[in-house]
């Protein structure tokens, strides 16, 4: 779809750069909400105006949030944060915008990893479509390259998912420094939260795991179907011992017959998965075309947000 008018939910890092961003793919944002205002303006927004707002006042607005769903919009953008469970407020965000017959673009994992098969059940009897790219990798295609190659001919989808877990292995295994020293550095750095149990914990990525599992058996798959395992006690010595032997440790996401597998894992030194600092990595075993593997920045505002805005680009027009 070209010069989209898009409402957009969420101005964290992908929100912005969706505002930032979105007039150079010929799109148009009309509408922008934030957790406690919103600003709406039918001709398009003034990104820099809206921005400097944000940053002076930390509003975007002077309405109410839920105006977004009020402006003449053709396609939502949900990127507000992640929420697990009931997938809550992005999941009524979604079914506000279906029930409406628009189009939704998600870069929120919740609805898509907790509640796929309500949210199928909502595109199937909207007008709208729904894609969710940026849930998956950031900037890596790997959705639309399954959704390319037929998930019924994928028999296996790994890979490296969370940028925070592979910086801090990576630098772990390269300086021979211990976990609480390089995560301090990393939360210096910006690479991690101040709270950065979601990352290190392995929810990240099974959280994307568990949607690659939805995409490629119809759904039926939330976190609680996935065997998550963290970083937090990986010594420095386990991965002195590994290189000994020419490996490293990985923080490896899986989804292979039906299962759904997170957890630290020996892999090559020079082997495709031994990714550093923040990229990630996602391999697809196919029937026919063998294995392939796409690799790139997995997570960061531009980044995320040409995802999104690759999404809008394959809607049809409503």
């Amino acid at each position: 779809m070209k010069d989209a008018r898009l409402a957009v939910v969420g101005c964290g890092a992908v929100g912005r750069s969706v505002l930032e961003l979105a007039g150079e793919y010929g799109h148009r944002v009309v509408a922008v909400a934030d957790s406690s205002s919103a600003a709406v303006d039918a001709d398009g927004l003034d990104a820099e105006a809206v921005l400097e707002r944000k940053s002076a006042r930390g509003i975007v607005g002077d309405a109410d949030p839920d105006a977004v769903f009020d402006a003449p919009y053709d396609v939502l953008v949900e990127v507000s944060p992640t929420t697990l469970g009931d997938a809550e407020p992005g999941f009524s965000h979604v079914k506000r915008a279906l029930e409406a017959d628009r189009h939704v673009v998600l870069a929120n994992k919740g609805p898509v990893a907790e509640r796929y098969d309500d949210l199928r059940e909502l595109e199937a009897a909207s007008a709208g479509s729904v894609r969710f790219e940026a849930t998956v990798g950031g900037a890596i295609p790997a959705l639309s390259t399954i959704d390319d190659l037929d998930p019924g001919h994928v028999t296996a989808v790994r890979g490296i998912l969370n940028g925070t877990a592979n910086f801090v292995l990576s630098r772990m295994a390269a300086e021979g420094l211990d976990y609480e020293h390089v995560l301090a550095e990393a939360q210096d750095l910006g690479v991690a939260e101040a709270d950065p149990s979601f990352d290190v914990e392995g929810t990240d990525a099974a959280l994307k795991c568990v949607i690659l599992a939805n995409v490629l058996h119809g759904g039926g798959y939330t976190l609680a179907d996935a065997d998550v395992d963290g970083i937090e006690d990986i010594p420095g010595s386990a991965l002195d011992l590994a290189s000994e032997d020419g490996r490293t440790v990985r923080l490896v996401g899986e989804v292979s017959g039906g299962e759904v597998r997170v957890g630290p894992r020996l892999v090559p030194q020079n082997g495709t998965l031994a990714v550093s600092g923040t990229m990630n990595i996602v391999q697809i075993e196919t029937e026919h075309a063998g294995p392939l593997a796409i690799s790139g920045h997995g997570a960061g505002g531009p980044e995320t947000a040409s995802a999104v805005l690759a999404d809008v680009g394959r809607l049809p027009r409503l």
